[in-house]
């Protein structure tokens, strides 16, 4: 099939910096089979083009760079990017012909566009809520559904796709009730082999956690350090690595020095996706403390490399922790008490920390890339198969 992914961004030419690992995954993976369009926003400048991973990426314009507050700067970054992916489309649909398929991730400005313009190309339209379209958490300012202009698209892009697709079960639940009963749970996998490392003791002490994921509101440091407090309190050796972009400008960093614990965490920032496998490898527990999750990759990348995640009920897991054996361990958000209890427990139980890991990576193992590739290719085709016996009607 000829497949169009609009995204609005996570990808780059080197595969390192400025990307979506899964999206690489679910990229190949696609275009071994397929000739895959990529179109991606966050330029920076005018388009380029280039070839990743068997797909034609064709990187347009870097929004950030118009956007500002006001409609004003949000319809001239629109109409800008709008205007060079409506080009780069029809360019690419002249080479080869039409799309089968337009695939846009996010339900936000990439499935507006991809929506009017699969339209206008008499393409159907994929769409995946990947993030936090549908929720809105007013005290961190989290979520799409914050205003009724972000509410309205967000409805009328998925009311006009011909298939919605979501990470997680927990997501699917938070959908408008008609998206919800239509849309198909399609978690973004990972390459599997790329961290893969079998389930084995890892002696302690010293123990090592890990949380890896962007340093922001949503993801809610404040409990994990809260958590880590108690632990440490326990546990005299035990040391925290947390690895991701700073985006709060040192906030968690001054959080953890008046906690007493800044000598035992670890800021590691950004690390490329290639070189976080040694930081799985070495950990005893990878924790999460996040708000709101669409999914969580970091917790397919964890179980993949032989490890557990202890971590709040939100994106995957309460549906790894719901199988059996368990492949989580889940507390409620926000609860840092529960879910240092639940680290403490888990540390002083190898038996238990191993058999949870080996469960979470079967499931790791049984969802990666090639899974969701396929799983989105059996997408592709029902609704190809509808628009093209829907054109036979007329």
């Amino acid at each position: 099939m000829k497949v169009a992914i609009v995204t609005p961004g996570g990808i780059s030419r080197d595969g390192r910096h400025d990307v979506i690992p899964a999206l690489l995954a679910l990229t190949s993976e696609l275009a071994r089979r397929n000739a895959v369009h990529v179109f991606a926003f966050g330029g920076p400048g005018a388009v380029s083009r280039y070839t990743w991973g068997g797909a034609a990426v064709h990187q347009l314009g870097d929004p950030a760079t118009v956007d500002a507050s006001g409609p004003a700067h949000r319809a001239g970054r629109l109409l800008r990017v709008g205007g060079q992916l409506w080009r780069e489309l029809r360019s690419a649909q002249s080479r080869g012909g039409g799309f089968d398929v337009i695939h846009a991730l996010w339900a936000t400005d990439p499935g507006l566009l991809a929506g009017l313009f699969g339209r206008v190309l008499r393409a159907p339209v994929v769409v995946s809520v990947a993030g936090g379209e549908a929720v809105w958490l007013p005290d961190i300012g989290y979520g799409g559904a914050r205003s009724r202009v972000n509410r309205a698209r967000t409805a009328v892009v998925l009311r006009a796709a011909a298939a919605v697709t979501i990470g997680s079960d927990f997501a699917r639940a938070l959908l408008p009730r008609r998206v919800r009963e239509r849309a198909q749970v399609v978690p973004l996998g990972i390459d599997f082999a790329a961290h893969a490392a079998p389930p084995a003791p890892r002696p302690g002490p010293p123990w090592r956690l890990l949380h890896v994921g962007s340093i922001n509101r949503v993801k809610d440091h404040r409990t994990l350090l809260s958590a880590f407090a108690q632990v440490a309190a326990r546990f005299a050796d035990v040391t925290l690595d947390c690895v991701g972009e700073d985006t709060l400008h040192g906030e968690i960093q001054a959080l953890a020095a008046g906690m007493g614990v800044a000598s035992r965490v670890r800021f590691h920032g950004f690390v490329p996706n290639d070189d976080l496998a040694p930081l799985y490898r070495a950990a005893h527990l990878h924790l999460m403390s996040s708000r709101y999750e669409s999914q969580s990759v970091a917790v397919l990348e964890a179980a993949a490399a032989g490890l557990a995640t202890v971590g709040t009920a939100v994106g995957l897991l309460p549906t790894l922790a719901a199988l059996a054996p368990a492949a989580a361990q889940t507390v409620a958000p926000g609860d840092g008490a529960a879910l240092a209890a639940a680290v403490c427990d888990l540390l002083g139980d190898e038996t238990r920390r191993l058999a949870m890991a080996a469960s979470a990576q079967a499931f790791a193992r049984a969802h990666d890339a090639r899974f969701t590739a396929r799983a989105f290719e059996d997408i592709y085709r029902r609704v190809a198969s509808r628009a093209d016996d829907s054109d036979s009607a007329r």
